[in-house]
This record gives structure tokens, C-alpha cells and sequence, in this order.
């Protein structure tokens, strides 16, 4: 497997339910990470990675793999609200195909607009600190993310 996936029909050619898919929400200074259930029903928030060097949060990324036996990954894609891509796309993508370099696992790239705007609004209606959602909204985020691409593999199930 030489690159993400850009259609979650492609990815669900690849794998199916049986372990856990991890979501993440790529940022500049953390990576938000969200795990799934077995049957891909639900997106739980996990954990948030502090990024220091690739390799270092590659290393903590494979470290949550292992530990939750996931098959795959949903990757958070930021594109701009118009659709077109800049800057973080490009980083993104590099991500994963870097990450691709070190672990074969597939990864599906996920559109990820308004998902922390989503996040934070959720944050807020639980009534979370200001500083207290500084700490949770990566992961929040990602739960976000993982959720969606959830959401439309039951649609795909359904509907074939």
C-alpha cells in the first residue's frame, strides 16, 4: 500500500469490522486521537499527542496502534471551506504517506471541515472551562472525524 485512500468505498475494499479504526486530527503542535469499537458504531476520544518530530510522533502513534489492535486509520483532511486544498493538506498527505513508509496499515483521508468548530461547540454545551477545552479538543476532534467517516461506512453497508 503505496498511498491513502481519498473514497471510504475504497477503504472498506480493504478492511472490515473486526478491530478498532483509530481517527486522527492532524494539528501544527498535537495529533488528536479518537478509537472506534469493534463493530465501527461508535468514536470515542482518546488521547492527544504532543508533536515534537515525525518520528517521535510516529512512534507514539504505533504505540496507540498496538495497544487498541487497530486496522486502520482515519485521517483528518482540512480543506478549506471551498473545497480546495492549501498548505495543511499537503502536510497531511505527507504525514500519511511517511507513516505509510514505516506501517502498512490503510488509512483513509476524511474531510475534516467544521470538526473542531463541532468539537468546540460540544465542549461548550457540556460546559467545559475555556482552559479545560484547550486540553480536549484535538482529541474531541478527532472524535469527530472518525465519527463521520463511521457514520457513512454504515450508510455504504446498508445501501449495498
Amino acid at each position: 500500500m503505496s498511498n491513502p485512500y481519498e473514497t471510504a468505498e475504497a477503504f472498506l475494499e480493504q478492511v472490515r469490522p473486526n478491530a478498532p479504526l483509530l481517527g486522527l486530527d492532524l494539528g501544527d503542535k498535537t495529533i488528536g486521537v479518537a478509537v472506534s469499537d469493534v463493530f465501527w458504531s461508535i468514536s470515542t476520544p482518546r488521547d492527544t499527542i504532543r508533536r515534537k518530530k515525525f518520528g517521535v510522533d510516529a512512534t507514539a502513534l504505533e504505540a496507540i496502534i498496538d495497544s487498541t489492535s487497530a486496522i486502520g486509520l482515519v485521517l483528518g483532511l482540512p480543506r478549506n471551506m471551498d473545497g480546495t486544498e492549501g498548505p495543511r493538506c499537503q502536510s497531511t498527505r505527507a504525514f500519511a504517506r511517511n507513516f505509510l513508509a514505516r506501517r502498512d496499515l490503510p488509512i483513509l483521508l476524511w474531510d475534516e471541515r467544521l470538526s473542531s468548530v463541532a468539537a468546540e461547540r460540544a465542549l461548550i454545551e457540556a460546559d467545559t472551562s475555556r482552559a479545560k477545552r484547550a486540553g480536549l479538543i484535538d482529541h474531541v476532534a478527532a472524535g469527530y472525524i472518525l465519527q463521520g467517516a463511521l457514520d457513512r461506512f454504515s450508510h455504504i453497508r446498508r445501501a449495498g
